[in-house]
């Protein structure tokens, strides 16, 4: 979980505006793709841009290695396709409205290679995209030394706008996106460089007050990057060191006068925490909810006010307690 909680506090600390806190992230530490963050999609349709990969859930397309998730696009025969790749998806599994969400990447470069990291609309099944709306925070296409970062939007027919930002793109860079009810700002290494006003859905933007899910893909060939050459070298590797989505108070329903109310010790956790309320009520109910918002579920409290958290996984969680009123209070924590 490389520099995980190092990151959290730093970006507690440098973000003035909002407080933000981690609410869900893949480090890509473990063995293999987790199944409860990603699905695969499989298949050769073109997926609207005329791509000439086929998308596939082998390991030899995508697999972790050494702490990267790595998605390897290669040049071989595959059903009626040239090239095989891999095309990685959230939804269904995590969707998520407002917030930041960042990620460390390095792309392969080559003509015909279209790396992505981006977003869609989750409703995509139900309207369509390009009603669904589309955030594209990395796209990087052939040789070029620019991330593009643009949106896409139905406003009496397809439009999209954005910005460029150039880079040496093979070598690790953190893409971030920034997400509020009135911008959308996209930023590479914490330098902003495209931003645009959503407030109220002006300009018919109101897919973007919608959750979406996250997509990481290497296509290969299609209208915009034009197909491989013969210096094109496969096969040809995303690396992938971490996803992390952070969202502040408003948007957890986390009051600051509702936080004060009860504190946990020691922050970051290890074995065992103690849940101490700063109002002298009573505490009758522990309840534990993951960053995902899956519940974990209730933890008993002994006569010390500490609870077990020893069989949680590192991560951020929340707690709600219940005091002999029946008022909640609710807080935060770190599993190291």
């Amino acid at each position: 979980m490389r520099f995980l909680f190092l990151s959290i506090f730093t970006f507690i600390i440098l973000t003035s505006q909002a407080q933000y806190f981690l609410y869900w992230n893949d480090e890509f530490d473990q063995a293999e793709i987790n199944s409860a963050n990603w699905t695969h999609e499989i298949g050769a349709s073109g997926w609207g841009n005329n791509e000439l990969q086929y998308y596939t859930n082998s390991p030899n397309n995508s697999f972790i290695e050494n702490g990267l998730l790595k998605i390897r696009a290669k040049n071989e025969p595959i059903f009626n396709s040239q090239y095989s790749s891999a095309r990685m998806i959230s939804k269904g599994k995590f969707e998520f409205r407002y917030g930041r969400i960042e990620a460390r990447i390095k792309v392969p470069m080559g003509q015909g290679l279209w790396p992505a990291f981006w977003l869609l609309g989750a409703n995509i099944s139900e309207v369509s995209w390009p009603a669904c709306g589309e955030v594209d925070i990395m796209e990087h296409i052939g040789n070029e030394y620019q991330n593009y970062g643009t949106f896409h939007f139905d406003s009496l027919g397809h439009r999209y706008h954005g910005g460029s930002y150039g880079l040496d793109p093979t070598l690790f860079h953190q893409y971030a996106f920034v997400w509020t009810p009135t911008t959308m700002t996209w930023l590479v290494d914490n330098n902003p460089y495209y931003s645009v006003n959503i407030t109220n859905g002006i300009g018919n933007k109101e897919e973007f007050h919608l959750p979406f899910f996250i997509l990481l893909n290497i296509a290969v060939g299609g209208d915009w990057p034009g197909s491989p050459s013969t210096s094109t070298i496969f096969p040809a590797e995303m690396q992938i060191d971490y996803i992390r989505v952070y969202k502040d108070n408003s948007e957890l329903g986390l009051a600051e006068n509702q936080e004060s109310l009860v504190n946990v010790s020691p922050n970051p956790a290890g074995t065992i925490i103690k849940v101490q309320s700063l109002n002298s009520a009573i505490i009758k109910g522990i309840t534990i909810t993951s960053s995902s918002g899956q519940t974990i579920g209730t933890r008993a409290i002994n006569l010390l006010g500490e609870i077990d958290v020893a069989d949680l996984l590192p991560g951020l969680y929340f707690i709600t307690c219940i005091d002999e009123s029946d008022r909640p209070y609710s807080t935060r924590f770190i599993k190291e």
